[in-house]
């Protein structure tokens, strides 16, 4: 097939076109001009320039395509525009996947997130939960569920649309990185003496990947999948998180209360100086919350591999420690 990827220079997106590449498809990545290509340069890609703000330049790069990976995102924790997210993950989706339909591509599939799912601390989240906007804890959080409800919409006016709902991915090729990865890079640089109680699904990023290739082969149209795997809490993970990577596991676990007043001076200190705090309030509102999962119908329905989490969790400290995201005298 002839298939567009958008967000191929990000994290999940980076490993969905090599899958992509390795099933000998003709693959396009869409890239803004200002993108840093880096995880595109050994490939045979081929650039589409294009910006998920540009209307003009989305009906240009969807041309003749067969199928459509929608996986860029704005994912980040703190911004100091919460609308210039929205139209990106919301405006920008609805506008992408409605200018595919109009060009007659075939195979769409969308990346939402598992925080569209509800959850609570006694009950994991499946595709029939829907979580609404006025319960967000973040902005990211409530974008992604706006641009669901967007891609629904789109689904009952008839778009060939399967939707995938990957939970906390981690491996290799992050290089931003993302929020997953930071916590990853700061762990590995001894910058992370305490914890909250936080409890998340984690799955391999080389999973994602296959799941949205498995989602556009086998998936039905109109339906959601979870992409997730092991629920562990936070704890647990830097436990093994320490067992990978020799570096010590803090012990010493925050109150909310303490790690909200860390938040809101992080949200000062970013007002001030326009850069990305090291800790949020949107941060520490996603982490009250249990983001716990069941992905067992992606696995029963399309064949979703359940990689284990100590070798995903293996590839990430390797690859962060040899791009020189750990800083000269962390131990290793």
């Amino acid at each position: 097939m002839r298939v567009l990827v958008t967000g191929g220079t990000g994290f999940v997106g980076a490993h969905v076109v090599r899958r992509l590449v390795q099933r000998g498809h003709e693959v396009g990545a869409l890239v803004r001009p200002t993108s840093d290509v880096r995880t595109l340069a050994d490939l045979p890609v081929s650039p589409v320039v294009g910006d998920l703000i540009d209307p003009p330049s989305l009906e240009r790069a969807v041309e003749g395509i067969d199928c459509l990976f929608h996986v860029a995102a704005d994912y980040r924790l703190w911004v100091p525009d919460p609308q210039a997210m929205h139209e990106v993950n919301v405006a920008g989706t609805e506008c992408l996947l409605r200018a595919a339909w109009n060009a007659g591509v075939g195979r769409m599939v969308y990346t939402s997130s598992a925080v569209t799912v509800a959850c609570s601390a006694d009950r994991v989240g499946t595709e029939d939960d829907f979580l609404p906007p006025e319960a967000a804890r973040s902005t990211y959080q409530r974008t992604k569920i706006l641009a669901e409800q967007a891609v629904w919409g789109l689904i009952r006016e008839g778009a060939p649309i399967t939707i995938v709902n990957p939970s906390t991915p981690i491996g290799a090729l992050d290089h931003r990185p993302t929020p997953t990865g930071r916590l990853v890079v700061d762990f590995l640089n001894g910058r992370l003496p305490a914890f909250v109680d936080a409890e998340l699904n984690w799955i391999d990023v080389a999973d994602v990947a296959e799941g949205h290739r498995l989602a556009a082969e086998a998936g039905r149209t109109g339906e959601r999948y979870i992409l997730g795997h092991r629920n562990m809490m936070l704890r647990d993970f830097l436990q093994l998180l320490a067992e990978v990577s020799g570096r010590p596991a803090p012990r010493m676990k925050i109150p909310y209360a303490v790690a909200y007043m860390a938040g809101a001076a992080g949200e000062l200190w970013g007002r001030v100086t326009g850069r990305e705090p090291r800790a949020s309030l949107d941060a520490v509102r996603m982490a009250a919350s249990p983001m716990r999962y069941e992905g067992g119908k992606a696995v029963k329905e399309l064949g979703l591999p359940q990689s284990p989490i100590r070798a995903a969790m293996e590839d990430a400290v390797r690859w962060f420690r040899a791009g020189g995201y750990v800083e000269k005298g962390a131990v290793e």
